[in-house]
């Protein structure tokens, strides 16, 4: 990575100053609305296959944020997709608190929980575009940092949606004092963004548009994409299923109260970020494989003690474990997937593709069968998955010039939420930087945040997640 000399080094650290006061407070956000769960569903009296149905619409507006931030970043620029993903994260919290407290019924807050799944699908693209603009301005690798402050943000919404339950704060108070805070934030934050496309190299435009077609196809033909899918689909899977039911798993299957059930899930955001920032040195030195083995046997031994022991206790021991497990193998995957610097940018964006359907189906399949076999009988699909996942690992072995250790760097930018534009623009580009190749490096350009943004329109992000 190298510093343009046209910008001035308090401009671009004011600048990822900014892109992590924006990382933190989305994870915030989405953290605000899991950990209200527990009393949103009682406020509605709704079974689980309607929370089900309610995590659905946020899946929903999640891909039609997504669907379009490619085109509004791309015009826009990210400082203008923040904007409008702020305003859309506030009216839809607000819209949702203030239906669950004056019962406005179910359908009110599905619309709501649309807008806040656009705002989030939104801000996720447009933040990360943003962050791998400032990474490269910054001329070192901080990425993954960016990452963390995504798990912080969502470990600090979690211990904050368990203080609004034990107090019993009415959800729309919270929703509404919370969001108007974190978007006030974001807009101020967002006034320190630079302007990433004068950052693209300028033949990038030019070329991507007839290269990425082609290669975007091919690359599902590869075993090997389909292999490192099977470690994103059953990682993702472990994650996203965590958020979105993992309190009402504790509330149901072991007889917590709502408030511990919004407890938990801190636990488990708490291993994850830990998991996180403790797993680079691990991955440096035994490298994927070993430590993506490691990391499904230890999430099939927690989720196995959540599901199987009649014990709370133990219980949150699992949940410490699932975390801990299912911290390090989406990244890793993602990684895996721009080994290759020729295919990085359409292999990252299939096997994103992948993942997101984990995140976005997942949670509500897991609803539906909640509703005939109860929760804890419905986890046991992530149970199949991550299995899956650990056989699968030898997939994510480390080929070629992308070894290296800036690359196992970026193996631990976990967010989920999750976050998949920032995994693909992270890899694609550091697999461009080791490969010194001027086509490679347009290429990821692409992905990091630039004119052709390849990976946004087939996949989520993060989950985060």
């Amino acid at each position: 990575m190298t510093t343009p000399s046209t910008r001035t080094v308090p401009t671009t650290k004011a600048w990822i100053i900014a892109v992590f006061v924006v990382f933190t407070l989305s994870g915030l956000d989405i953290a605000t609305w899991l950990g209200r769960i527990p009393s949103v569903r009682d406020s509605l009296g709704a079974s689980t296959f309607e929370m089900g149905l309610l995590v659905l619409g946020m899946a929903v507006g999640s891909i039609g944020g997504l669907t379009f931030a490619g085109h509004i970043v791309a015009k826009l620029g990210a400082r203008r997709g923040v904007q409008v993903a702020a305003a859309c994260l506030a009216v839809g919290m607000i819209f949702a608190g203030v239906a669950v407290t004056l019962g406005w019924g179910f359908a009110a807050i599905w619309i709501a929980l649309i807008a806040f799944g656009f705002g989030n699908g939104l801000c996720d693209v447009s933040m990360n575009v943003s962050g791998a603009a400032a990474e490269k301005a910054g001329g070192r690798t901080i990425m993954p940092l960016f990452h963390a402050a995504f798990s912080l943000g969502t470990l600090a919404g979690a211990g904050l949606g368990a203080l609004a339950e034990r107090f019993e704060i009415p959800v729309s108070w919270h929703f509404i004092v919370l969001v108007v805070i974190t978007s006030a934030a974001m807009l101020v934050a967002v006034t320190k963004f630079q302007d990433e496309h004068r950052f693209e190299q300028p033949v990038s435009t030019d070329t991507s548009p007839v290269a990425t077609p082609l290669t975007r196809w091919q690359v599902w033909a590869q075993p090997s994409t389909l292999l490192i899918g099977v470690i994103v689909l059953g990682m993702a899977l472990a994650e996203g299923s965590a958020n979105d039911w993992l309190p009402l798993a504790m509330i149901d299957g072991h007889g917590l109260d709502n408030a511990g059930g919004a407890a938990v899930l801190t636990v488990f955001l708490a291993a994850m970020t830990a998991g996180r920032v403790a797993g680079s040195p691990l991955i440096d030195k035994f490298g994927r494989v070993p430590i993506l083995r490691i990391s499904a046997a230890v999430a099939v031994v927690g989720l196995g003690m959540l599901i199987f022991i009649d014990n709370v206790p133990l219980a949150i021991v699992g949940v410490v474990l699932w975390g801990l497990g299912a911290s390090l193998g989406f990244p890793m995957g993602m990684s895996a997937a721009a080994d290759d610097p020729r295919t990085a940018a359409a292999k990252v964006s299939a096997v994103a593709t992948i993942g997101y359907v984990a995140f976005l189906a997942g949670p509500p399949l897991i609803g539906f069968l909640g509703e005939e076999i109860g929760l804890l009988g419905a986890l046991l699909i992530v149970f199949v998955f991550i299995i899956a996942a650990g056989l699968a690992s030898g997939a994510a072995r480390e080929t070629g010039a992308a070894a290296r250790p800036t690359r196992s760097t970026g193996d631990v930018d976990g967010g989920g939420e999750p976050r998949l534009q920032a995994d693909s623009a992270a890899t694609a580009a550091s697999a461009a930087t080791a490969s010194d190749a001027a086509s490679t490096r347009d290429s990821s350009d692409d992905v990091d945040g630039g004119g052709a943004r390849t990976d946004v329109p087939s996949a989520r992000g993060h989950h985060a997640g």
